[in-house]
């Protein structure tokens, strides 16, 4: 399995996405969206965003768990992490997302 898209749809019919590693655990997942159309722009979003350093805000949970933030040039959030165990954790997660968001297919389970 490779690294991918995921896209989903809730019961309320809000549209999600989220970035998988090869492994299918998530490294970025996105807010919710009304319209298909505005989830698959988010994930174009994510691919042109992925690459700039500048677009990562790393964060600290209120219980010291690292994450993060990936931002548009806007400064709008396009999708969150998870909570990570350590810095090391998180510092890998975003090398992956940098890597390889650009090229990752997408997964239409909606």
């Amino acid at each position: 399995m490779s690294v991918k898209f995921e896209i989903t749809k809730t019961e309320k019919g809000e549209y999600h996405f989220k970035l998988l590693d090869s492994g299918g655990k998530t490294l970025l997942r996105s807010e919710g969206y009304n319209a298909k159309a505005s989830c698959t722009n988010g994930i174009e979003s994510v691919r042109r965003n992925a690459v700039d350093d500048a677009r990562y805000d790393l964060k600290s949970a209120s219980d010291g768990r690292p994450y993060f933030n990936l931002k548009a040039s806007n400064g709008q959030i396009i999708g969150t992490s998870p909570m990570f165990a350590d810095a090391h954790a998180c510092a890998t997660a975003v090398a992956a997302t940098k890597s390889a968001a650009a090229g990752a297919a997408v997964d239409d389970k909606s």
